[in-house]
């Protein structure tokens, strides 16, 4: 996966088009009430097979200004919030996915992210 500058959505295109979809769009809600503040660091962690990757596409389509958004957003929890579109697709949004670094990524973070 690697590096993206202002990902796409396509990521949560293909999660919300499943079969089996579990709507956790209200961590957006969270994500927006911290985002001015000095809060707005987030770390998603957790065990293995526990949605971190559904997460981070579903971040990546809400705020990337590489995609639009709005009509995925239709019909969500995140969509009941009055402002919900106030930050959808207006930040420059960079992914990094980290499983694609090697063990000695300290020492060569630099030169990967110049490679992508």
């Amino acid at each position: 996966m690697g590096i993206y500058f202002n990902p796409t959505n396509e990521s949560f295109t293909k999660d919300r088009n499943y079969e089996i979809y579990v709507d956790k769009t209200e961590l957006i809600a969270y994500l927006n009430k911290v985002i001015c503040t000095p809060r707005n660091c987030l770390s998603v962690s957790h065990a293995r097979r526990f949605g971190k990757s559904h997460a981070a596409g579903m971040i990546d389509a809400y705020y990337s200004l590489g995609c639009d958004s709005s009509k995925l957003f239709d019909n969500t929890k995140i969509s009941s919030h009055a402002d919900y579109k106030k930050y959808m697709n207006k930040y420059n949004v960079i992914h990094l996915d980290i499983s694609s670094f090697w063990d000695d990524f300290k020492d060569n973070l630099v030169e990967k992210i110049k490679e992508y």
